[in-house]
């Protein structure tokens, strides 16, 4: 699972880079990944991208067969068992080794989990904290930039000193997390990956997703407001502080840089190139997330 979740993040990688996929859109791209690593069977499909691969390195078991046009598989990139359901190994210190590395894998795991566990619940205690201003933002003066805390009933944490300031877009900005859930896709994108902590790539992915994520939200937040406000909106970024936190939607959460030269180049979409990218995300998908057939 890990290494096909490798496989397919190198492809979408490159393809997040093309300046004409807008980032609200080319995001869901890193859905790919991810479910290759949450998911260890998916549908047979002769157009998939691992019929390809299967003729160099990869083995199809299929685990449900409900027609004859239609079948579920496993992908086995390391070819080291003979048979499965029970898995019989083809040579016996194999057994020995992936049992002692199976327990090593979890015990990590579960620290990693463990560990994040502490850093949300030790986040959220930041909120007792915040006073309450209005509705669901609160006023921290622990708070070095704007963020939302929290998944269930998130709320919106202003450092004390944005009382007095034109909060207008960066409340666009925190509402847009809100309403795209962004936080409970953060921390499902870290749970994942502290499963296959092992894998060096499924970190750099985690990190282009979380940019991208944020990248994204911006350019929700100009297509409700209008391209026209993209420079105040930039000025708006300029002088917010850059944010260090794992489970929350901060304003200053990404690189200053990339997100301005992504604001001020930002174009509305129209219908057409909308569904063209559309298109262009469903078929990378199916060729991405099925298995050879």
């Amino acid at each position: 699972m890990s290494i096909t979740a490798a496989i397919t993040g190198l492809f979408v990688m490159p393809v997040r880079l093309v300046k004409k996929i807008p980032r609200r859109l080319a995001v869901f791209l890193w859905a790919i990944p991810f479910l290759r690593m949450a998911i260890p069977f998916g549908l047979n499909s002769p157009y998939s991208l691992m019929v390809l691969l299967s003729k160099i390195t990869t083995k199809t078991i299929v685990v449900y067969h409900p027609t004859d046009d239609v079948a579920f598989s496993m992908m086995n990139n390391v070819m080291a068992a003979n048979s499965y359901f029970p898995i019989t190994y083809k040579v016996n210190i194999l057994e020995k080794v992936f049992g002692v590395a199976s327990v090593i894998w979890i015990i990590v795991s579960l620290a990693i989990i463990l560990m994040l566990m502490v850093i949300y619940f030790t986040t959220l205690q930041e909120m007792k904290y915040a006073a309450h201003w209005r509705n669901n933002i609160y006023l921290s003066d622990k708070s070095i930039s704007p963020a939302v805390y929290g998944i269930i009933k998130p709320r919106i944490v202003l450092p004390i000193s944005y009382k007095d300031k034109d909060i207008e877009l960066i409340m666009l900005h925190e509402k847009m997390h809100i309403r795209r859930a962004d936080n409970l896709w953060r921390m499902l994108a870290f749970l994942i990956v502290a499963v296959h902590w092992f894998n060096p790539l499924c970190w750099v992915f985690l990190k282009m997703f979380l940019a991208d994520l944020e990248l994204s939200c911006d350019e929700c937040v100009l297509a409700k407001s209008g391209d026209n406000r993209a420079k105040e909106y930039a000025l708006s970024l300029l002088e917010s502080r850059q944010s260090k936190t794992v489970f929350t939607s901060a304003f200053g959460g990404a690189k200053i840089r990339t997100r301005i030269e992504n604001i001020l180049s930002f174009k509305k979409m129209t219908w057409f190139s909308l569904t063209i990218f559309i298109v262009l995300i469903v078929i990378i998908s199916c060729a991405l997330l099925t298995n050879a057939g």
